[in-house]
């Protein structure tokens, strides 16, 4: 670091102390020391993940030429040195954050390995949900035996993959499916914790966005007949999202690694963009005249259940003074009102549909000024933006008006940032 070249000239220059210069200098070596780890982990995990795969490409390439005993062997050999790795680690390098991550995800694969070389030996018939579920309940004590956070990782992609397989989607066989809900909580104590104690991990981040995109895909398994009704679902989960990354385990953290935040955002505007069109709602009629049933639904419990979650945490952050207001946060409670309108008079529900994008779009660009945020100006432009694009394909305005349009938003975009940046540089001046 340039700095610490110049502390000695700092120094007989008595602009700091010899005391000073000796916490800077401890400062950057610990600094240096974690960013070394850092690399450490991340090439640890990905040695290990590629040796493991290396490994079962070698004894792929010559399976058909072994005897069932060396195959055997061989299915179990990955198995048993990862187990060794593991058990070396928790004995002699239990503070080693590279150590158990490249262990874990090395067991992790070779478990996976092993369940399906022992298959294929002994022709044990299963499908691929019935063996992801079998991997990854078995890789679940890796997670809290090793505290690792790769392995909960690799989990939640396991989960979510069995998920999708297991409903393949609009297959309509929802049983198998269910049994992600219960899976994704055995994970949560562990997130808890590394929430709470490793707030700026990156792999506290990495799980800041895996969880909420694993909550979004597979939500659209409980989707049956009345699938039209998953747009509350999805509405309440973006809402519960967007109040969760306000919330202060996450308000500390930047925007662009705050998952919660961003998906609940970009979801939202996109569902009202969406439902901003003519046509959705002309369908919405339709589909309810020959709805029948529907108050028994997976789609209603799933909406009504998220529906409370979400405003039961608004609540609770309001009533500690903890949670600012920003219309984001309540989009799903009037979206509620607005479905059901929409049900008997379209033309209402859209016109609300678009307020209400329009409405937050102006907040968005008033909260960035307020705020001195571009990237939040911005945002807000690109939502009226992108409302004026979809009305420019579902309206009968003329080109001049919607060439009028676009200029304005043009000019928007340019006045703002440039008046921003001149106030930034007069405060810094």
């Amino acid at each position: 670091m340039s700095i610490l070249k110049e502390l000695d000239e700092l120094i007989g220059a008595e602009v700091v102390t010899t005391e000073t210069a000796e916490k800077i200098r401890d400062y950057y070596k610990l600094k240096s020391k974690h960013s070394g780890n850092k690399f450490f982990v991340v090439f640890g995990i990905l040695g290990a993940i590629l040796v493991g795969l290396g490994l079962i490409l070698i004894i792929a390439h010559n399976w058909d030429d072994l005897s069932k005993g060396t195959k055997v062997f061989f299915a179990y050999a990955p198995l048993v040195i990862a187990q060794l790795f593991c058990a070396f680690t928790l004995w002699r390098k239990p503070d080693s954050t590279s150590w158990k991550e490249a262990s874990s995800a090395f067991l992790f694969c070779a478990v996976g390995a092993s369940i399906s070389l022992v298959s294929q030996v002994y022709n044990i018939h299963g499908d691929l949900p019935k063996f992801l579920m079998i991997w990854m309940m078995l890789c679940l004590p890796v997670v809290y035996l090793m505290k690792s956070s790769m392995a909960s990782l690799l989990y939640i992609a396991g989960v979510s993959y069995y998920c999708w397989e297991s409903n393949r989607f609009f297959h309509w066989d929802h049983h198998e499916s269910y049994n992600y809900w219960w899976m994704l909580l055995l994970i949560v104590p562990h997130y808890y914790l590394l929430v709470k104690n490793k707030r700026n991990s990156n792999f506290t981040v990495f799980h800041n966005w895996v969880v909420p995109i694993s909550l979004t895909v597979c939500l659209g398994s409980v989707a049956n007949h009345a699938d039209n009704i998953m747009y509350i679902s999805y509405m309440c989960l973006f809402g519960f999202f967007y109040i969760l990354g306000t919330s202060p385990a996450f308000t500390a953290m930047k925007r662009n690694v705050n998952g919660y935040l961003v998906i609940g955002s970009l979801g939202t505007t996109q569902i009202l963009l969406n439902l901003s069109f003519n046509h959705f709602w002309t369908r919405m009629v339709e589909w309810h005249s020959g709805l029948t049933n529907w108050e028994n639904s997976p789609e209603l419990y799933s909406a009504i259940i998220i529906g409370t979650l979400a405003l039961g945490l608004l609540v609770y952050l309001n009533r500690n003074g903890i949670n600012e207001f920003h219309p984001m946060k309540i989009l799903f409670l009037i979206f509620v009102p607005v479905f059901i309108i929409g049900v008997n008079s379209h033309y209402t529900a859209m016109a609300i549909i678009n307020a209400l994008v329009l409405a937050a779009g102006l907040f968005t660009i008033w909260n960035g000024v307020r705020n001195d945020h571009l990237g939040v100006l911005n945002y807000g432009l690109l939502t009226i933006t992108a409302l004026i694009i979809c009305r420019f394909f579902d309206s009968h305005m003329s080109f001049i008006i919607r060439g009028i349009l676009f200029v304005l938003v043009g000019v928007g975009f340019f006045v703002t940032n440039y008046l921003m940046l001149r106030k930034r540089k007069q405060m810094s001046s």
